[in-house]
């Protein structure tokens, strides 16, 4: 039996950044606690609180700190005891946490798949030759130029709806945006395509939700513990392996999928050039238990592979 479980009096509060998806997310989070514990919605209070990313929109992130920027107030906020968990989309995440602050929960994984958005078009090779496309993403900027390196890459900064208002003021002719978050959103009204992960490998955690917590923090521990998802547990701990052996950053273009077939991991991983003038990639098949080992192992033999130079911009 949990002692002192949230109530409205004395909510659990939920620390997360103020977009309508990673709302979404923190609401996500919410019902899940309270359908495991039987508790009203009040006894959680949603504490918005906007980060670096959040607050810069007119710079690449490479330019202003890569991944961190999305997270660093958040944990701040609750090293300071002001919140008492917090919501984060996992591929944002970096490796490595704060000292106190603990990521072990993880809620079930929506579609991991890119998906091409446009108002007038299907996929990629409808594009004509040097179209203009928007995106923030390194990865998908990388991945891009590998395939269509006639295309002329824009930046595209700025939450989901503030993308999709560049794409109809004609900044560009398509963007890309993760299945997940628009599922999420229930945003069926969108023009996209799925772009299946054998044609473009997507990023690492990309689809999962991860909720962090205070080591030491034994209320919280208990009860995130019920809405934690194994098997995306699994899955993540061989794809952050495998980024966390790669230095990956935002400064960095890194993809990686784990899947679970029965008892066994399969994880595949790409790195790319900056400019998508190549890439490597490999794949492997182990246990489940073993998925951080092999992630930390192709990640070495990749790097092996890309030798000196490999991610340095031209």
């Amino acid at each position: 039996m949990i002692k002192n479980l949230p109530t409205p009096t004395n909510p659990l509060n939920i620390g997360t950044r103020g977009s309508l998806l990673a709302l979404a997310q923190a609401h996500e989070t919410r019902d899940r606690l309270s359908k495991a514990f039987d508790l009203p919605s009040e006894a959680f209070e949603i504490v918005v609180i906007k980060t670096t990313g959040d607050r810069v929109q007119d710079r690449p992130l490479k330019e202003i700190g890569g991944k961190g920027l999305f997270t660093r107030e958040i944990e701040d906020d609750m090293l300071a005891s002001k919140i008492d968990i917090a919501v984060h989309s996992m591929k944002d995440m970096p490796t490595l946490q704060p000292e106190g602050l603990v990521l072990d929960t993880y809620l079930p994984r929506e579609d991991v798949r890119d998906a091409f958005i446009s108002p007038r078009l299907k996929s990629l090779n409808d594009l004509a030759q040097g179209a203009v496309v928007g995106t923030s993403s390194l990865r998908r900027k990388a991945q891009l130029k590998l395939r269509r390196p006639d295309l002329e890459v824009v930046e595209f900064r700025g939450n989901m709806q503030t993308r999709l208002k560049k794409l109809d003021e004609g900044v560009a002719e398509a963007t890309f945006l993760a299945m997940a978050g628009l599922n999420r959103l229930k945003m069926d009204h969108v023009p996209k395509t799925p772009i299946e992960v054998d044609t473009v490998l997507p990023a690492v955690a990309q689809g999962a939700i991860g909720v962090e917590r205070r080591m030491g923090d034994m209320r919280a521990a208990e009860m995130l513990e019920a809405i934690h998802d194994v098997p995306t547990g699994h899955r993540l701990a061989a794809e952050r392996a495998f980024l966390a052996a790669l230095d990956g950053s935002c400064e960095t273009p890194i993809a990686g999928l784990a899947v679970l077939e029965g008892g066994t991991l399969y994880l595949r991983g790409e790195v790319l050039r900056p400019d998508g003038s190549d890439s490597i990639d490999d794949a492997v098949r182990c246990p489940i238990e073993d998925g951080a080992k092999a992630g930390q192992d192709m990640a070495a033999k990749l790097l092996a592979q890309a030798g000196e130079g490999f991610f340095d911009w031209r």
